[in-house]
């Protein structure tokens, strides 16, 4: 199974629009990161799951135009200060190909739990509209396959 994170693209400062939406420039990003990953990388999935906040549903649904057809949805457990164990018990019982569109430090601390058991470890960095991808194995460890940050592509 593979997992795709990627940080929510650039947002609006809250003090612009409290809401958050991306700027011009976050879709510029994840668009670009989005065609890259969907032909170079070959990135597939089913369903795209995001937090419920603006910015990520933004950049979720971008990602979707570049992964059609593909389900997706919003769900709990992935804002910027949840609990990144709730997540890892989903995924250690997920068998199919997903992507999780979230905030920092949330994925920061979700991939080290997944990678190394310990959140704290900060063993990824995250880039806005960027996209990690893990591998989880038969025996339910996980690998860091590949990262693309908007300024390599």
């Amino acid at each position: 199974m593979k997992l795709y994170l990627c940080q929510h693209a650039e947002a609006q400062w809250e003090e612009v629009d409290p809401s958050r939406p991306l700027t011009e420039r976050g879709y510029a990003d994840v668009r670009r990161v989005g065609a890259h990953a969907a032909g170079r990388a070959r990135v597939r999935v089913r369903r795209i799951i995001h937090s419920g906040k603006l910015r990520a549903r933004q950049t979720a649904e971008v990602w979707a135009q570049y992964l059609s057809p593909v389900e997706v949805l919003q769900a709990e457990g992935l804002d910027p200060q949840a609990e990144p164990g709730v997540w890892a018990d989903r995924l250690a019982r997920e068998t199919e190909d997903t992507m999780v569109v979230g905030h920092l430090p949330h994925l920061a601390r979700l991939a080290s739990r997944l990678l190394c058991g310990d959140e704290g470890q900060g063993l990824v960095t995250f880039y806005h509209g960027g996209i990690v991808c893990l591998e989880k194995k038969e025996e339910g460890t996980w690998s860091l396959q590949w990262a693309l940050t908007p300024t390599v592509v």
